[in-house]
């Protein structure tokens, strides 16, 4: 006898439009009163769902630059509840966060854009660029950012807990009252000059470091503060 799983096929398709696949569903013997023609209708139904999520599979692997059709909202908008088909979107606090865990984002183009509150958390973002961007309150934990550019980006209040910045650039980076862990690593990186890291409170030895950086200098353009005065180096 030919069974039918109607559930199975909405979730396919609820998955294809990006929402969460449905977990449970019910598989049974077709009722009796269903006719050849409705049988036939299922079952375009269900290749025309298979055939959009082998779509939605190619389109991932060609993913090369994100978009932003409602950039100037943040992580608050529809738009931006997705950075790419791998994220997931989630509510906290009456507002919708982007969250991108996991996924590799190395080599893309994040520069002016407004990504306030989007998670970036446990993902590969090597060699990206974030100039210009505003990144307040985003989430990079435990994020690999080797390389990336943060050059005069906003950074207050961002969590960068267990993250790494080796070659990364930090000219004019604001970043204050950032989230930092006793693992969070700024070995290697690139430019400092121009930052502000007020009320950032780093480990004795990530300050040590910063401070005899060779680019420890400056002031940021925004802020007005030094660089310096903000990492409170003993000079």
């Amino acid at each position: 006898m030919k069974t039918c799983n109607t559930l199975a096929v909405l979730a396919l398709v609820g998955g294809v439009n990006g929402f969460a696949p449905i977990m449970t569903s019910t598989t049974g013997p077709t009722s009796t009163s269903l006719d050849a023609s409705s049988n036939r209708s299922l079952e375009s139904f269900g290749g025309m769902a298979a055939s959009a999520a082998a779509l939605l599979v190619a389109s991932t692997l060609a993913f090369a630059e994100p978009a932003f059709a409602g950039a100037d909202a943040g992580a608050t908008a529809a738009a931006n509840a997705k950075i790419t088909t791998g994220g997931a979107s989630t509510l906290q606090s009456g507002r919708t966060i982007a969250i991108t865990r996991g996924v590799n984002l190395d080599n893309s183009n994040f520069s002016n854009q407004n990504l306030k509150g989007v998670a970036f958390q446990q993902s590969i973002v090597r060699d990206t660029n974030f100039k210009g961007s505003n990144l307040v309150g985003a989430s990079f934990f435990d994020a690999t950012l080797d390389g990336s550019n943060f050059e005069n980006a906003d950074m207050t209040l961002a969590n960068v807990e267990m993250a790494q910045f080796n070659r990364a650039n930090l000219h004019n980076t604001i970043m204050k009252e950032m989230y930092v862990s006793g693992a969070t690593l700024f070995e290697g990186v690139k430019d400092i000059e121009g930052s502000d890291w007020s009320e950032t409170y780093l480990r004795k030895d990530q300050q040590k470091y910063l401070c005899e950086h060779p680019t420890a200098k400056g002031t940021n353009p925004v802020t007005g503060v030094d660089t310096r005065e903000s990492l409170m180096c003993k000079d």
